[in-house]
């Protein structure tokens, strides 16, 4: 671990920076919705601002296929019902259609889904927002259609935390915690520093954030509000404290302490600041993760060894840690899958190369899911179906990122290198 007994630069306020990282999808399902989207009827700007956004949003989960803007079709209807024979011919399974209300003080849309094949309107919904905020509106109105097509509820609104460390001249970096949309766009910095920025963790309400700074020389926690930039460490011990997760409930975080020499899982009570010690072991416990339901927690821990996942389950009094990973001399940074149905990590293949995987509970094997060199920190998006994750390429930090369906893309910045990815929760 880098250590400086120098304090950090610290600029506290937030900085807005627009349009730093470039959504690139490098593969699609293979058997994608195929969706006629109307521009809404309304302010033209809006429309086609709101019309290009949704349409990222849906192509990027590569589960959708819509239809080029030159090939649309009026929109014809007979006794009030849509004529869907026109869109059939067209191959389309579903079409969507809507309308902009702009007032003095909010910008409404109402939209309706039609599914083609049963001749039926699928949905018919209202949403609601304000006019400086025309981006998170697309995402409601795009997460609405997602969810109405495939049963899955949408993240086009939830948001993305990630690191970004930028070199000078002098190859000097300076580090930057970020936040995003989950397109990456609307990037806001939440912290600068001199000295390296780890393991963000979202609160679960979306309102603060956990993360290790190294400005004190050592890995403290921090914790910070969002809105209005304050923060402070969790722990005054002078001893490293590192890999923050909080609780689903959001009254304790779960950390990795050294005060005793060696690296242990605790559990902090955020209220009264408590410290619950969940291990004692020779070898090394750290990267904790919790369970949907709170009950269980995720490690790494050399215990056996090498790298492998433990689970504790917090329901027993003082619980054994018990091993789940066998395949493989290198296991870690797991996290549940958000019905608890299996778990995401990283994974050293036989040939010395780090990978994604999966393992459902249920199964006595894994899945390797991605194919790059140096595969790291994976984060699972809210509805469990889709991953985003750290890579290298060209020996630059990206992050990239894959739905269970089998598409993928990338979001490559204009500056810098990025990593340490983090999926907030839903947030409306």
């Amino acid at each position: 671990m880098k250590q400086n007994l120098f304090l950090a630069t610290l600029l506290l306020m937030p900085n807005m920076i627009f349009g730093e990282l470039f959504l690139e999808i490098t593969k699609g399902s293979e058997d994608p919705y195929k969706i006629a989207m109307i521009s809404f009827e309304g302010d033209s700007r809006i429309s086609k601002q709101l019309n290009k956004i949704m349409r990222n949003d849906l192509i990027r989960t590569g589960e959708f296929y819509i239809l080029d803007e030159g090939l649309l079709l009026p929109v014809n209807f007979i006794n009030d019902e849509l004529v869907y024979s026109d869109w059939k011919l067209l191959g389309m399974d579903y079409l969507v259609t809507g309308k902009i209300v702009k007032l003095s003080n909010s910008v409404d849309i109402s939209y309706e889904i039609y599914d083609v094949h049963k001749k039926r309107k699928l949905r018919s919904s209202k949403v609601f927002g304000i006019p400086n905020q025309i981006r998170q509106l697309a995402h409601y109105t795009s997460d609405g259609i997602y969810e109405s097509i495939t049963g899955i509820k949408g993240i086009a609104a939830t948001r993305l935390l990630y690191v970004n460390e930028i070199k000078d001249s002098k190859s000097i970096s300076a580090y930057k915690l970020m936040l995003a949309d989950s397109d990456g766009a609307n990037e806001k910095t939440l912290l600068s520093s001199s000295e390296p920025i780890i393991s963000p963790s979202w609160s679960p309400d979306g309102k603060k954030v956990a993360y290790v700074s190294f400005e004190t020389g050592i890995a403290k926690v921090f914790i910070q509000e969002i809105a209005s930039g304050n923060r402070e460490a969790v722990l005054s011990k002078e001893t490293q404290i590192s890999s923050p997760s909080w609780s689903p409930d959001g009254k304790y975080l779960s950390l990795t302490l050294y005060q005793d020499g060696n690296a242990e899982i605790y559990i902090l009570r955020l209220r009264d600041k408590t410290l619950t010690r969940m291990t004692n072991q020779f070898a090394i416990d750290t990267e904790s993760s919790w369970s949907p339901k709170g009950n269980k927690i995720l490690f790494t821990s050399g215990r056996s060894g090498s790298p492998q996942i433990y689970e504790l389950d917090l329901r027993k009094l003082n619980p054994k840690a018990k091993r789940i990973s066998f395949e493989g001399t290198y296991n870690a940074k797991a996290s549940y899958l958000p019905k608890e149905e299996g778990i995401i990590f990283v994974h050293r293949s036989d040939d010395g190369l780090f990978h994604i995987a999966l393992k459902y509970k249920r199964e006595n094997f894994i899945r390797i899911l991605t194919e790059a060199k140096m595969d790291e920190s994976p984060s699972v998006a809210p509805n469990g179906n889709m991953v985003i994750y750290g890579i290298k390429e060209e020996n630059l930090s990206m992050l990239a990122g894959f739905s269970l369906s089998g598409a993928k893309f990338k979001l490559p910045a204009s500056s810098g290198e990025v990593r340490e990815p983090a999926w907030s929760n839903f947030l409306r």
